[in-house]
């Protein structure tokens, strides 16, 4: 599903946000991605996202190198990916609704199970009774669970999610990872990036952690070799 190779991924006057990451997630896999702020969490899922691209080593997506996509296969390539990004990307001028309906749109699915497949994912996340709203007047909570929903509308191959509970009370927090948890059990792979501890102890997955752009540990805490 992703195989990193030796990837380092630099930006002009810092340091390197990824250094000679080498990792694998197998289909069907629930991986957590730990580490301080600045490790390189975000990085890694944005490069697996195409939204950046590699500086050096070779990073392969659905069996794609990401370096050879083009910007114009970059939308078909990510119609297999649900994301939830850090800081939403909730369109503002769509309802609710409409903003969890977008990917099930673009894959063209007929009205109705799309309006289905919405009342579904909005009752999910406790906010069916906002459907109408436009997300800024919500509450950055409510707003990141429509979020979630919105990324496991399609039901996709692959979902990326950075800090999908960080804003979200416990209760909460436990409503979104049994989605997530469900969503993995119908076979999509998980990857998550998160600063939370108690969801590496309560859900007992896979852990990578990252520390200044490396890979420090995979696993059940084991320390990764130098290379």
């Amino acid at each position: 599903m992703i195989q990193l190779f030796h990837v380092s991924k630099e930006y002009p006057g810092e340091p390197p946000a990824l250094a000679d990451v080498s990792l694998e997630v197998e289909k069907g896999e629930f991986v957590f991605l730990t580490g301080p702020s600045g490790a390189g969490k975000s990085t890694l899922l944005r490069l697996i996202f195409c939204a950046d691209r590699p500086t050096a080593g070779q990073l392969l997506l659905f069996g794609k190198n990401v370096s050879r996509v083009t910007p114009a296969e970059v939308p078909f390539v990510r119609r297999h990916i649900g994301v939830v990004f850090q800081d939403f990307k909730l369109l503002p001028d769509r309802t609710v609704a409409r903003n969890v309906a977008l990917p099930l749109e673009v894959r063209a699915r007929p009205d109705g199970e799309i309006r289905r497949r919405v009342r579904e994912l909005l009752r999910s996340v406790g906010l069916e009774h906002r459907a109408d709203k436009l997300p800024p007047s919500l509450s950055g909570g409510e707003q990141q669970r429509i979020a979630v929903a919105r990324a496991l509308a399609a039901d996709p191959a692959l979902l990326l999610a950075d800090e999908p509970t960080g804003n979200l009370d416990p209760e909460r927090t436990q409503e979104v990872m049994e989605l997530l948890l469900a969503a993995n059990a119908r076979g999509t792979t998980v990857l998550i990036a998160t600063h939370d501890r108690s969801l590496l102890a309560r859900h007992k997955r896979r852990v990578v952690h990252l520390e200044r752009g490396r890979v420090v540990s995979d696993g059940a805490g084991r320390p990764v070799e130098a290379r």
